[in-house]
């Protein structure tokens, strides 16, 4: 947390325009704070809504293949054709994985200095005060970090995928 904080802080700003005791200081510190939460917040709605886009993206997919390999017709497909799809599918998962995964390291970078602004101001409510009230993820039962789960879901599916065209090839 240091090194976050040594490098949050311009020393030039507070030594030439503000005095850190000053109101007119801690209105901006509060002021970026406010805007720190608030990114980070954006942040999650984004990965919000990239999830429901893969979510989306299987389910049409594997809809339309379904549909497709329902046919009469189209019983007897090559392997070849059913690995392309497979291949498609697991790409897919391995892209949604990473997204989740980049998405979390960006929120946990968002809020590290959302923890080094929070040394400047009278209360830590969400670095300390509320880490601590979800006993810092520790026991599943009080707090279980959202991106636990979510990185499961690509990974469901992708094993889902893999034995569902085994049984399809046998």
């Amino acid at each position: 947390m240091a090194e976050i904080s040594n490098s949050l802080w311009n020393d030039d700003i507070t030594a030439s325009h503000y005095r850190e005791e000053t109101a007119p200081y801690q209105a901006a510190v509060f002021e970026q704070y406010k805007l720190c939460v608030e990114m980070a917040d954006r942040v999650s709605a984004r990965r919000n809504l990239a999830n429901t886009f893969f979510l989306t993206l299987n389910s049409g997919l594997v809809a339309f293949l379904g549909a497709w390999l329902s046919q009469p017709q189209r019983r007897g497909l090559s392997v070849l054709l059913l690995l392309a799809g497979l291949l498609v599918l697991l790409a897919i998962c391995v892209a949604w994985w990473f997204t989740v995964r980049s998405y979390q390291q960006l929120n946990d970078g968002k809020w590290k200095v959302i923890g080094a602004l929070e040394e400047r101001l009278p209360t830590r409510a969400f670095s300390a005060a509320e880490w601590k009230a979800l006993d810092e993820g520790q026991d599943w039962r009080v707090y279980l970090p959202l991106t636990h789960v979510e990185r499961w879901v690509p990974l469901i599916f992708a094993g889902t995928y893999l034995l569902g065209f085994a049984a399809l090839a046998l």
